[in-house]
């Protein structure tokens, strides 16, 4: 009977992707050399999902929306998610602006600017002086279509996606088997996500052994103080303010945790979101959110609800400037509190898009200098996995959130999921009826998703 049980339990995608983690720092620990030779199995996971990024967001915008049957609908839902992502974003900024002076992290390091090498994140810096306000508004639109899929750049290929759906909507129905053709491939690559998900602890296991092989453990106990103000600060923002959020929602934030553990593990291992978006847009639809609004609002809060990045740019910020003795007055604090509104837009659900964020913040006060980002380098990925689990969590609120607003949650329906233990699950879905207008291999690939 143990036997069976420890074999259900090793059978289960975040158990395996949890002992991928931690036969990764144990690798990187003690065999440094070895771990730091596994990052290409990491980047090969990230690889395998971005590949399908493209036409899963592409696919999964027109369908919802082009299936609307009224275009106000898609309208109304967009304007709701952008005043949540708004909403949202400047709490976790105040969260992390307040914690980050009452903690003060940097204090004491006593950090001369002038004897700090900045070549270190010329690469970065590079990058920010492409990351203003009108720079990131013209790269919504893409020079081509075809470059924007090649590229995988996700804002154009929303937009696009966009603009194609609502023209498809005005069109009526001599456009459906155009739209079924899209659902088909979205149901397809849907079937390779399971298929790549089978790689993902091995990916995590990658990656962290890789980590921990260049940048050490002692790099954390360095810089420990940042790293637990962060961490602490996000485990209070998902807690605290987003169990708020579902609570009013009416939902239990512990068991969507629960339901999501899988992902949240990947996004552990991996530092990136992206590796789990396909696997999330799944999840939120069977939860009990209409497709369209799934199809809106998670690829965009993306790019536009990044609460992680968020907390990680007002602390990573405020750190640099106490590490330095640079006392920044309150107006100072809202000044760069304001920036920041506008620089954590746009950052990536990819390693390093923070990093990037952050040196544009910075590179456009001229009050902290950018070359004291050279003081996060060593620590800058341990940050990176705590706003990309946050990230994660609170996009997929974001979308519950905005499907309760708009009507389109089916309560009993996200109760029964959300109740549902692991062991439970299997048997319950069995026999449940197929949705309407949904297809049998896509609820069955659902049900070993679950899993």
């Amino acid at each position: 009977m143990r036997v069976s049980k420890i074999r259900k339990s090793l059978s289960r995608l975040y158990v395996q992707v949890l002992i991928g983690i931690v036969a990764g720092v144990l690798v990187g620990h003690f065999y440094p050399d070895v771990g730091s030779q596994l990052k290409p199995l990491g980047d090969l996971f990230i690889k395998l999902i971005r590949m399908l990024l493209a036409p899963i967001i592409f696919a999964s915008v027109v369908v919802g929306i082009a299936r609307m049957s009224d275009l106000h609908e898609a309208g109304r839902v967009g304007v709701k998610a952008v005043v949540y992502f708004e909403v949202a974003s400047t709490i976790a900024l105040a969260v992390g602006l307040v914690i980050v002076n009452v903690i003060k992290p940097g204090s004491g390091m006593n950090i001369d600017p002038a004897h700090i090498d900045g070549s270190a994140i010329s690469t970065y810096t590079h990058a920010a002086q492409q990351h203003g306000i009108l720079d990131f508004l013209m790269s919504i639109v893409p020079n081509s279509i075809v470059g924007a899929f090649a590229n995988g750049d996700m804002l154009p290929i929303i937009f696009f996606s966009l603009l194609l759906a609502i023209a498809l909507a005005k069109l009526g129905p001599r456009t459906a088997p155009f739209v079924d053709m899209l659902d088909m491939l979205l149901q397809g690559m849907f079937g390779i996500v399971r298929i790549v998900m089978y790689v993902a602890p091995i990916g995590a296991f990658g990656g962290m052994a890789f980590t921990i092989a260049k940048y050490g453990i002692g790099t954390l106990a360095s810089f420990g103080q940042l790293m637990l103000c962060l961490y602490l600060t996000s485990v209070f923002f998902v807690v605290v303010v987003l169990g708020l959020v579902m609570r009013v929602s009416g939902l239990s934030l512990w068991k969507y945790l629960r339901y999501i553990k899988d992902e949240i593990f990947i996004t552990l291992g991996t530092a990136s979101t992206e590796a789990v978006l396909p696997q999330m847009l799944i999840k939120m639809e069977k939860l009990g959110c209409s497709r369209p609004v799934v199809g809106m609002v998670l690829p965009t809060g993306y790019t536009f609800n990044a609460d992680g990045t968020a907390i990680y740019l007002t602390m990573a910020s405020m750190f640099v400037a106490q590490a330095m003795n640079i006392h920044l007055t309150l107006w100072d604090q809202l000044l760069l509190l304001g920036v920041m509104l506008l620089t954590s837009k746009g950052s990536a659900g990819v390693a390093g898009a923070g990093f990037v964020a952050l040196a544009a913040t910075l590179a456009s006060m001229h009050t902290i200098p950018v070359a004291g980002l050279v003081l996060l380098l060593g620590v800058d990925r341990f940050l990176n996995e705590a706003r990309a689990v946050t990230n994660l969590i609170g996009n997929g609120v974001a979308t519950i959130v905005v499907a309760r607003w708009e009507g389109a949650l089916d309560m009993n329906k996200a109760r029964a999921m959300l109740d549902r233990d692991d062991t439970s699950l299997n048997a319950l879905e069995s026999t449940e009826a197929l949705p309407a207008g949904r297809m049998p291999a896509e609820d069955a690939g659902m049900r070993s998703q679950s899993h």
